[in-house]
């Protein structure tokens, strides 16, 4: 003991205890996430395997990128000249053409569009071929705000808002979709994950040039968190 201050130790077994928490705490905490995710789906329709699955498909699709087609800017980019140590002038970067690949991403486009496709099927039996109408009219007041809300940030890319979209998407299934139910769900459910991919990518495409980027990806980085919410907040209204 020094100064009044006791150190007191339980022994390796404490820490080897602690250990086991945390590693309990870092492994449970994902898949409760992807357990609260995976219910949503339920809630939407699909069992708890193909609600996983989804998830860990988007999750994990994310990642790839598919390229469809090429921007090329003639641009002449004037080198700069630095001063180098001996006094002289170095030159910069040369002029050389600028290239924007555009490509769609699989967890934040491909998969989102072919489960709202999937929905709008097997809503139809059940609300009618009506379901159509309200879905196109949901897709558009979506993709209107989420054209107005998005930016575009030279050197970065488009930035999606995270909740906008989403919350105009619940909104849109509530009114359009007449409250809750099956109709508002999937009214919700595709007017945001396509109308961000509309409003977000496809309209912003003509700006692109103006941003200098190597790569865009319609549903990846900057619109995937966006697409994501949208996925998961219909099943508040199901």
């Amino acid at each position: 003991m020094s100064n009044g201050i006791r150190l007191y130790s339980e022994g390796p077994l404490s820490v080897l205890l602690l250990l086991v928490l945390f590693a309990l705490v870092i492994i449970l905490i994902p898949l409760l996430i992807l357990g609260i995710i995976g219910s949503a789906f339920t809630r939407l329709g699909f069992s708890w395997i193909i609600a996983l699955a989804m998830v860990i498909l988007m999750m994990s699709g994310s990642l790839v990128n598919i390229p469809v087609y090429r921007i090329q800017r003639d641009i002449i980019r004037v080198p700069e000249n630095k001063a180098s140590f001996f006094g002289g002038c170095d030159q910069g970067v040369s002029a050389r053409v600028w290239e924007t690949i555009i490509s769609i991403n699989l967890g934040g486009a491909v998969i989102p569009l072919c489960l709202s496709m999937f929905m709008i099927y097997r809503a139809i039996p059940v609300s009618g071929n009506s379901i159509v109408l309200t879905v196109c009219a949901g897709i558009s007041v979506v993709a209107m705000i989420t054209f107005v809300s998005t930016r575009l940030v030279t050197f970065s890319g488009i930035r999606v808002p995270l909740l906008i979209p989403g919350l105009a998407a619940l909104l849109a299934g509530l009114f359009l979709g007449g409250g809750t139910g099956l109709t508002a769900a999937v009214t919700a459910f595709v007017s945001g994950t396509t109308g961000v991919l509309l409003g977000g990518n496809i309209a912003q495409l003509h700006r692109i040039q103006e941003i200098e980027i190597p790569e865009f990806s319609m549903g990846g980085a900057g619109t995937f968190g966006s697409v994501f919410i949208c996925c998961m907040l219909p099943a508040l209204i199901a």
